[in-house]
């Protein structure tokens, strides 16, 4: 099983960046697909996640109506999209893959990871 994020960098506040996650070695349309991300010096916190037959999204508080998670099941990709970044934004995003019809919002609710990408929002 393959988790690879892509799409990170360094952008300004106000911008907008998207992530993308592709996967491999799993049925990934019965997978949950979750975003995470590692603040510098910080616990792991969920982000947001889409389940995978029905599609629906969860966000966390912090990011809801600016950041949008969605997934092509055709593609066995799973995407972030996130507008009006703000600095503490900042940190290392991680894509994880769920099954089971588990919670979403846990870091031990995943089985399987992905090695992250960096997001740095300058302001």
């Amino acid at each position: 099983v393959q988790l690879v994020e892509s799409g990170g960098g360094l952008v300004q506040a106000g911008d907008s960046l998207r992530l993308s996650c592709a996967v491999s070695g799993l049925p990934f349309r019965n997978y949950a697909m979750g975003w995470f991300r590692q603040p510098p010096g910080k616990e792991r916190e969920f982000v947001a996640a889409q389940r995978g037959v029905r599609g629906t999204t969860y966000y966390a508080d912090s990011v809801k109506g600016r950041f949008t998670v969605s997934r092509d099941n055709a593609k066995n990709t799973v995407y972030l999209q996130m507008n009006s970044l703000k600095p503490e934004d900042t940190a290392v995003y991680y894509c994880a893959a769920e099954a089971g019809g588990k919670g979403l919002s846990q870091v031990t609710e995943y089985d399987y990871w992905g090695q992250g990408t960096q997001v740095t929002v300058s302001s």
